[in-house]
């Protein structure tokens, strides 16, 4: 009997090593698994459907040059690489356009899967894939099949994240049209303005409600010209029509970003210069489109060899089988948004407990009802309903309708988008009557489309299609009912503000306006500011001739035109005591450069929101009603004192003042000095006592992360890619931020293009070619791409590489022959 103790204690130590072995051996499985789920380096691998082999050499960063004998091979080739590299992403992009994250994600993914699933963007892929012509379907049909090829021959190994998910599922063509979907609906995004604007209308008078988004009249044309026209007047909601607290609840119930939706909508710069501008003789074209940042960023890098000398080198979205950025022998383009008005909030009298009224009487909505399965939940149903202009977006608030209900129309979501067939135009294209006739056809998202030829010409198109309105302006909700506001049709193409061949040999776009003000035809009231605009007009006007070298120099500068604007009210301010004053002395003598290793970005840009807040709340917008925008600010502060009235309470509007508004103690000075103020105290609670210690680097870290496994303790921070960066809102090197400091928009591309050379292609993206955290190929770009070498941020070469330089492969007709 006094033996059993050690027995039990033999027992439960022979039970702990097994269970220690278990786990060891349940360890090592999983990483064999993750380790088998690596794609091949090298091989000779069947691709079914090829007419010849394909030659792929990638470099030292994965970054492929495919050789292949047709246009088809090429893409079922791109289609093979895509999966290979980046297939879970290829998965989150369609799952997210056709409402079916939920499945994988669980209830936090539920609005966006609602909100998608009302806009109908699977229906309207499925709808525009069978009107496009045969050459685009079949090049979509070949891409498809090198992304299946893949699926079929790996399974669960397709990607590390289907291990858990189990086998993906086949790649149908029209996945490939929902990338433009979902790039149509976050590029392209003013309704969200009007709901904000209309949720304001009841609280603010209209000329507030207006001044909001003030008028601009910066110079605008792409040229830097200067000439403009009288402002627009915003059109006015009229009172009692929608209700303030339903219309709360229903900007609730719609996805924001960076929460929850992928893409914000500002984004990018693009220039081109005419031969005349350039060191080597040909039209050079820079293009760094701004988005959303996550791991692997949207961008891959690739060039394609076809016979007779035409290749495609640049920057692809995987999903699609086209050159989005880029160029080939004779054409280099890339893309702006342009952020004119081309979506419309209606106001749908209802007719009936199933109507609704229109200038023909009542009809019927257009019902569907959508089945949305929930991870760990029960499926969840889903009623939408359609109006003539286009879906119910009020349903998804869920409250009872009170006799009105709310549509939105979107040119991207009308029949007949041929987007697909204008970007397959537009890779082979070879001039700028090509190019401008794969403009027209590129119907979404409305976008300038920069390109410049080798034969010398530059020009900027427009493109997406622009309705005409029979009344109004689109900036707030119309009646729907009697049709006086409804949309005649859209812009003809030719009547657009297109740019060809400008005198000065520079064509410049960074989201500012296209056209003179007032001028026609109307593309919307809501512009951003032209800060980086007139900086890369600036930078450009300062050399003569320039080099590949120094577009990409221009597209890393982090100097704020916005801040030079803007803070002679600041330094005009009697010098504040403790932190404040030493803060505004950091100040003096800065030139706006947003550099990661000094204070006074950090400080400004605490200041200027925070004063943008302070002014918005006296003129009695509620916190959360609308973001304290640059362009804002700069009307609050300016000079003339055309927008002082923001910076005293609404309550003492008509009071006397005992001091002009920027003068000391005058109501901006004051409000600007109490910005300062308590902005540096937050900074002081976050970074230490000595603002100048202070680092911009410190706040304002990128953070790529996986959209999934950033989740997951332990996981999310090994794999994130984390590095201080310059810049911020409103500089040319975008750093976009959430409500913190935190960078999370900008270039995760640059690309610049010289028609000189067929070898003329540089382009680095924010992470690395492959979607595979165990990859290399990772992150191994972010330090070109943030300039932590000694050599600064750099371009890659694209598709010039020794032949050993990375993984070599042979795609052959038929089935898998090894890897």
């Amino acid at each position: 009997m006094q033996r059993r103790p050690g027995r039990l204690r033999r027992f439960f130590r022979r039970g702990l090593i097994a269970a220690a072995l278990i786990l060891i051996l349940a360890g090592l499985g999983a990483a064999g698994l993750l380790w088998a789920s690596l794609p091949p380096c090298a091989g000779r691998i069947g691709l079914p459907g090829l007419s010849a082999p394909v030659e792929v050499v990638e470099d030292s960063h994965g970054i492929p040059r495919i050789t292949a004998r047709t246009e088809a091979d090429a893409a079922r080739a791109l289609g093979w690489l895509h999966a290979r590299d980046r297939l879970f992403q290829m998965e989150l992009m369609r799952r997210n356009a056709s409402g079916r994250l939920a499945e994988i994600a669980g209830p936090a993914a539920l609005r966006l899967d609602r909100f998608h699933r009302t806009l109908g963007l699977r229906q309207r892929a499925e709808a525009d894939y069978e009107a496009l012509p045969p050459d685009t379907r079949a090049v979509l049909e070949a891409y498809a099949e090198g992304v299946n090829a893949w699926i079929g021959a790996r399974g669960r190994l397709a990607a590390p994240e289907f291990l858990a998910l189990g086998v993906p599922e086949p790649w149908q063509p029209a996945h490939s049209l929902l990338w433009a979907k979902t790039m149509g609906l976050w590029l392209s995004n003013n309704w969200r303005t009007e709901l904000d604007r209309a949720r304001l209308a009841a609280l603010l008078p209209p000329a507030r409600l207006a001044e909001l988004w003030p008028a601009d009249d910066s110079p605008g044309r792409p040229d830097g010209a200067a000439e403009r026209q009288a402002a627009l007047e915003p059109g006015l909601l009229k009172p009692g029509l929608l209700e303030p607290g339903r219309m709360a609840r229903l900007a609730a119930a719609l996805p924001r970003f960076p929460e929850d939706a992928p893409l914000p909508n500002v984004a990018s710069n693009a220039w081109a210069l005419a031969p005349a501008r350039s060191a080597s003789g040909g039209a050079l074209l820079a293009s760094d489109p701004h988005l959303g940042f996550q791991a692997p960023i949207l961008w891959y890098l690739a060039r394609i060899e076809l016979p007779g000398g035409r290749f495609l080198a640049g920057a692809t979205a995987p999903g699609v089988p086209f050159m989005v950025i880029g160029r080939n022998e004779s054409l280099a383009w890339g893309f702006t948004t342009t952020h004119s008005d081309t979506q419309d909030l209606f106001i749908e009298r209802l007719s009936g407990a199933e109507g609704y009224e229109t200038p023909d009487g009542p009809r019927p909505f257009t019902v569907r009802e959508e089945r949305i399965a929930v991870r760990g939940q029960e499926e969840q149903v889903l009623r939408v309903r359609e109006t003539r202009h286009g879906p119910v977006i009020s349903d998804l608030e869920g409250s009872p309708a009170d006799g009105t209900v709310l549509a939105v129309q979107m040119a991207n979501l009308e029949p007949g988008d041929s987007a697909a067939a204008g970007l397959l135009a537009l890779n082979r294209a070879g001039d700028l009557a090509t190019a401008r006739a794969a403009a027209a056809r590129i119907t979404a998202p409305p976008q300038n489309l920069m390109v410049a030829e080798a034969a010398g010409g530059i020009a900027m198109y427009l493109t997406g299609r622009t309705p005409l309105r029979r009344a109004g302006d689109g900036s707030l909700p119309a009646p729907g009912w009697d049709g006086s506001h409804d949309w005649a049709g859209f812009l003809p193409f030719d009547a657009l503000p297109h740019a060809e061949r400008p005198a000065g040999g520079a064509l410049v776009n960074a989201n500012n306006r296209v056209q003179p003000e007032g001028a026609e035809p109307y593309l919307g009231r809501d512009w951003h500011g032209d800060w980086r605009f007139r900086r890369i007009h600036g930078l450009l006007a300062q050399r003569g001739r320039h080099t590949p070298q120094d577009q990409a120099a221009i597209q890393q500068d982090a100097t704020s035109l916005f801040a030079r604007e803007v803070l002679p009210v600041l330094l005009a301010l009697p010098r504040p005591g403790g932190p404040a004053g030493v803060a505004r002395d950091l100040l003096l003598g800065w030139e706006g450069e947003m550099a990661v290793d000094r204070p006074q970005p950090l400080i400004f840009n605490a200041w200027w929101k925070l004063a943008a807040r302070m002014a918005l709340a006296h003129g009695g917008v509620p916190e959360g009603g609308w973001p304290p925008t640059a362009e804002f600010l700069r009307f609050v502060l300016h000079p003339d004192g055309r927008g002082a009235h923001w910076c005293r309470p609404a309550a003492e509007a008509g009071a006397p003042r005992p001091a002009p508004e920027f003068a000391p103690g005058g109501a901006c000075a004051a409000l600007a000095a109490a910005a300062l103020t308590e902005a540096v105290e937050a900074l002081v609670a976050r970074f230490g006592p000595d603002p100048a210690a202070w680092r911009w680097g410190d706040a304002h870290e990128v953070r790529f992360e996986h959209p999934l496994l950033r989740f997951l303790p332990g996981l999310g921070g090994w794999t994130a890619i984390a590095l201080p960066t310059p810049g911020d809102g409103e500089t040319v090197n975008r750093g976009g931020m959430d409500g913190g400091f935190r960078h999370v928009h900008g270039p995760g591309l640059r690309a610049v293009f010289d028609l000189a050379t067929p070898d003329g292609a540089w382009a680095v993206i924010a992470t690395g070619q492959s979607g595979h955290p165990l990859s290399r190929h990772w992150g191994d770009q972010a330090p070109l791409w943030a300039g932590q070498g000694a050599e600064g941020a750099r371009l890659l070469r694209l598709g010039v590489v020794p032949e050993q330089a990375g993984g070599q492969f042979t795609l052959v007709p038929g089935g898998a022959t090894g890897e």
